[in-house]
């Protein structure tokens, strides 16, 4: 996307992702067999090719994404890490999402040469796809409330996470890509439906942070966040969000499921009219946006569709076995904050591939993250001790 190529290879993150993976895999003799599987089924497609069209860089787009996810999968399963190191992993991943949101705060023109319109702002992005972009920051919001909600130090002053958090949200607002934002909702409210189901018991027991101390200023930082993005960009962002268009504005097109989603549910539907003529091992990857009667050559937005039309019954079979890895994991844990991160962890991973595909190795990652066993720390037991009296109790000598 940023014109690097021949100096970095396009897709870059997505070999290096499947590189380390496959070093992983067999360096800690991963014996998770249903990533194996997983990553079995979508081989077939890569020698099947409908279109007559497909070329590397079709292949290494559409397929390296749901090959690495298959990778995380098989590596990942029930590997058990303790808690402190899952805290110190996602404090982490936050570093470079830091980056890039500091990139794209220096990029940014002054809001007054901007002219803000009902689509995507590649100026708030710096120059790269919003849609990406959007997701990186939304993900970087999620990581930082998460850190912020357990007390991890990331910055060591809390109010100075806080103030991170709403910068994050801020600036993936102003890229007017609405997915990657919806992505840090999902995530927040997953977490705090586990937090307030919680029992007393659980609370004291796993020391949970009681969910109203930060329900109340979670609310409050998004709302000024969008009421600040909305001032910003005078009044079109609430308009971006209700799923207005120029055209809907102008009386032309009619607000739909299809212009809200920005055509992807138009892309969905042309991939399952794909898969009901290939219904078996779908037309080859790559090749459906060679083939679909509707949005030609436009590739993919939501993973599920392209892997029914690519891949047909063994790409319906991948996503149920990763549906049912996801799902079955987190029930492992007794700890509802675990339980809410690993879910949220999975949902923002599929949510994520259903608005951009795989076209971040985003999804990988936090799929792979949501699959972990957390161990909890032992806690140390207190020593009684003995009464006085207990103490001073003689001891019989019978010699």
């Amino acid at each position: 996307m940023a014109g690097t190529s021949p100096f970095i290879p396009y897709e870059l993150g997505k070999y290096l992702l499947f590189a380390l993976m496959i070093f992983g895999v067999f360096m800690y003799q991963t014996k998770s067999y249903i990533g194996l599987v997983m990553f079995a089924l979508l081989l077939p497609s890569l020698i099947i090719d409908e279109s007559g069209r497909v070329e590397w860089l079709d292949l290494v787009f559409n397929v390296l994404g749901p090959l690495n996810v298959a990778l995380a999968v098989w590596f990942f399963y029930k590997k058990r890490v303790p808690e402190k190191v899952l805290s110190y992993t996602l404090m982490l991943a936050v570093l470079p999402l830091v980056s890039v949101l500091s990139f794209t705060l220096y990029r940014i023109p002054d809001f007054d040469d901007v002219d803000f319109e009902l689509g995507a702002n590649t100026l708030a992005s710096a120059g790269f796809g919003s849609n990406q972009v959007s997701t990186a920051l939304g993900l970087g919001a999620f990581l930082v409330f998460v850190i912020w909600l357990n007390k991890w130090k990331l910055s060591g002053i809390r109010w100075l996470d806080a103030l991170i958090f709403l910068v994050f949200c801020v600036q993936g607002l102003l890229t007017f890509s609405r997915g990657g934002m919806f992505g840090t909702v999902v995530g927040i409210v997953v977490v705090l439906f586990f937090l307030s189901m919680s029992s007393g018991e659980q609370i004291r027991r796993y020391r949970l942070p009681k969910i109203g101390i930060y329900v109340i200023p979670a609310i409050l930082l998004i709302v000024t966040a969008f009421y600040v993005a909305n001032e910003l960009t005078r009044g079109m962002l609430l308009l971006r969000y209700q799923g207005e268009t120029a055209g809907t504005l102008a009386g032309a097109k009619e607000k739909d499921l299809n212009t809200y989603t920005t055509g992807r549910f138009e892309i969905f539907t042309g991939d399952l009219d794909l898969w009901e003529d290939n219904i078996l091992l779908g037309v080859g990857a790559g090749a459906s946006r060679y083939l679909r009667n509707t949005m030609e050559e436009v590739a993919a937005h939501v993973e599920l569709s392209r892997l029914l039309a690519e891949h047909g019954l063994l790409g319906l079979m991948y996503f149920v076995l990763l549906c049912y890895v996801g799902l079955v994991n987190f029930k492992r844990h007794r700890n509802p904050m675990i339980k809410g991160l690993l879910l949220a962890f999975f949902l923002v991973g599929i949510y994520t591939s259903f608005h951009a595909a795989m076209r971040t190795f985003i999804s990988p990652m936090m799929i792979g993250l949501s699959l972990l066993f957390v161990v909890q720390p032992k806690r140390k037991k207190p020593i009684k001790k003995l009464k006085q009296e207990e103490k001073q109790k003689p001891v019989l000598n019978i010699l």
